[in-house]
């Protein structure tokens, strides 16, 4: 199978990798400036934190997706407010089949540019690998991922592009289909983004953040407030077991206290400007919504109050 990786960061790295692994795939890398010369020099090099491992392997790379370039699946993997500026490219091109992959917040207003503007039909899928990282000055990606597993989904309950994808990963690989995606996508980023702009107000003082009860219960309640506005506005909380989670306040308290603790949390968090383009998303999708969000307000303001950029 012809697939291109479009972006080459950590989850681009480590999703090519994996495709690279399954006999009869074709995999090329899309990646620009320092990185495509990293690349083109010496591969994909990857050190796999629980594994204690590291692989290099050499890859198809290139800097464009022209119109006619055609991929029988291309992955998009990209940080929230990356992905808009290539709408216009996947829009044009010839390829029929698209994953979007990463935080999401405007799925079906991707979706909706991207067919509105399209010359052929396509199908479009959403989702992610569950992995997290960094990447070194190097260029070597330091990825944090457990045996590999990855969740994708179509709007409107299709799933008419997850055999596909299915079997682009091969047989070792899990690949979760979700249902409700967008409900799933919105879960995720309402639960993530609290916990990461405090992380940021805090300076990435992890250890004072994880003394404070004060912020770690108000980063609860605010995510409880993102999904009293989720559920108003008709999305199910997704996966269930997140709600039952964020409703038991001392859980979730004992829960952050630990995960601050731990030495890979920043290599998990998101930048500053994704966590800005999430909750500038949430900020203008809450407007229809009646519910009170007092502790996510405060997080939004302090989090603007030092990244106002």
């Amino acid at each position: 199978m012809k697939i291109l990786v479009y972006g080459a960061g950590v989850h681009g790295s480590f999703l090519a990798h994996t495709l690279m692994k399954v006999k009869g795939n074709d995999v090329t890398i899309l990646a620009r400036g320092k990185r495509y010369d990293e690349l083109v020099s010496n591969g994909i090099e990857i050190r796999h934190y629980f594994q204690r491992k590291e692989t290099k392997e050499r890859i198809n790379v290139v800097r464009t997706l022209d119109q006619n370039d055609r991929y029988e699946l291309i992955f998009v993997t990209m940080q929230a407010g990356q992905f808009e500026s290539v709408l216009p490219i996947l829009a044009s091109n010839v390829s029929t089949n698209i994953v979007l992959s990463g935080n999401n917040a405007k799925a079906e207003e991707m979706q909706n540019f991207i067919l509105n503007n399209s010359r052929v039909p396509k199908k479009i899928a959403f989702g992610m690998q569950t992995s997290a990282g960094m990447r070194t000055d190097s260029g070597k990606v330091i990825s944090i991922h457990g045996k590999g597993s990855s969740m994708y989904g179509e709007l409107n309950n299709q799933k008419t592009l997850f055999p596909l994808i299915k079997k682009a990963f091969g047989e070792n690989y899990k690949v979760k289909y979700q249902k409700e995606i967008d409900s799933w996508l919105k879960t995720h980023y309402v639960y993530i983004t609290a916990m990461n702009a405090m992380q940021y107000i805090y300076d990435d003082d992890l250890k004072k953040l994880s003394k404070s009860k004060q912020s770690l219960l108000e980063m609860t309640q605010a995510t409880k407030e993102g999904f009293s506005v989720l559920e108003e506005l008709g999305h199910t909380i997704t996966p269930t077991s997140q709600a039952v989670m964020i409703n038991n306040k001392w859980i979730n308290y004992y829960f952050n206290k630990i995960y601050y603790k731990l030495p890979i949390n920043k290599a998990v968090k998101g930048s500053p400007k994704e966590i800005k383009e999430l909750l500038v998303a949430f900020h203008t999708l809450k407007k229809d919504a009646t519910v009170h969000t007092p502790a996510w307000d405060k997080i939004e303001k302090e989090f603007f109050h030092k990244y106002s950029a």
